[in-house]
């Protein structure tokens, strides 16, 4: 087995990743997964075109220098008990789970072999990545759809189980893009946690064990509602709006950082601020 990092790594990308040129976010997650020793194993089960999704991160990662790169298909919960799927994932360093639908994911994933054995291996220490649908799965409570650019109502976002990588927290993602605040304060309140993370497009925020950095060319928004002083969730109907108050709202941009365990950022600004982005100039 290719050695790993011992630390717990999750790279979540908000969507629309650059995948030509530096690829920068990709690059990083092919790093930490071990760099031109990764195995890295491509989860498909977010999208009805596997072999498309699939061979394109194959194109990016097999460029990048990564070792061995293949895919696993699962159309079904029956294609989650494969014994060829299983060796993958025992001998992989890195898991990327693509873009999609979020609720594919879970329905054909969560509480089968493949899904134990992902987490097996991620206790062991190799490095979970998604994108977009990708992304959304990593809590254990995710959100399942909901409407963009409109304010928070409890209509306004379904919620369900998730693949719970990073419990406690809600996650969404294109989040500047498509205007999702709204909905990310609305699952926030609902959700009994007390953190929701708003990542843009070909941004990320990686996880190492309780700490994260942002990278990217947009921001991660971070809602605090641990020191909220009032909500009207219990008072309301779901098509009204909802009100919070005192909660604290955190912008960071490429290279700060933010610590998990005490819900402060990191202010280290002179690695943040010398540090170049690479702007894409192609979309996905």
């Amino acid at each position: 087995m290719t050695d790993i990092h011992s630390k717990r790594q999750l790279v979540i990308i908000g969507g629309a990743e650059e995948k030509d040129g530096d690829t920068p976010i990709l690059r990083e997650f092919v790093r930490r997964s071990g760099g031109t020793k990764a195995h890295i194993v491509i989860m498909t089960a977010a999208t009805e075109l596997p072999r498309e999704a699939g061979e394109n991160y194959i194109r990016v990662f097999s460029r990048l220098g990564a070792e061995q790169v293949r895919i696993i298909d699962t159309e079904t919960r029956e294609d989650a008990s494969s014994s060829t799927a299983l060796e993958a994932i025992s001998k992989a360093t890195g898991v990327f789970f693509t873009g999609g639908d979020q609720a594919r994911i879970t329905s054909i994933l969560k509480d089968t072999e493949i899904d134990a054995a992902i987490h097996k291996r991620y206790s062991e220490g190799i490095v979970i990545g998604g994108t977009s649908a990708g992304a959304a799965v990593m809590p254990d409570q995710m959100i399942v759809e909901g409407d963009s650019q409109t304010n928070a109502r409890i209509e306004v976002v379904e919620m369900g189980p998730g693949l719970g990588f990073l419990p406690g927290v809600v996650i969404d993602q294109h989040f500047s893009q498509r205007g999702r605040l709204g909905r990310l304060i609305s699952a926030l309140v609902q959700e009994p946690v007390a953190l929701g993370f708003g990542i843009d497009e070909n941004t990320a925020m990686v996880v190492t064990d309780s700490q994260i950095e942002v990278i990217g060319e947009g921001t991660v928004t971070i809602v605090d509602e641990s020191e909220a002083t009032y909500n009207n969730l219990d008072q309301i109907l779901k098509d009204e709006p909802l009100a919070i108050f005192g909660a604290k709202l955190h912008i960071l941009p490429h290279g700060y950082k933010f610590d998990l365990k005490t819900r402060q950022p990191i202010i280290d600004l002179p690695s943040a601020a010398n540090v170049s982005v690479p702007v894409a100039t192609t979309g996905s």
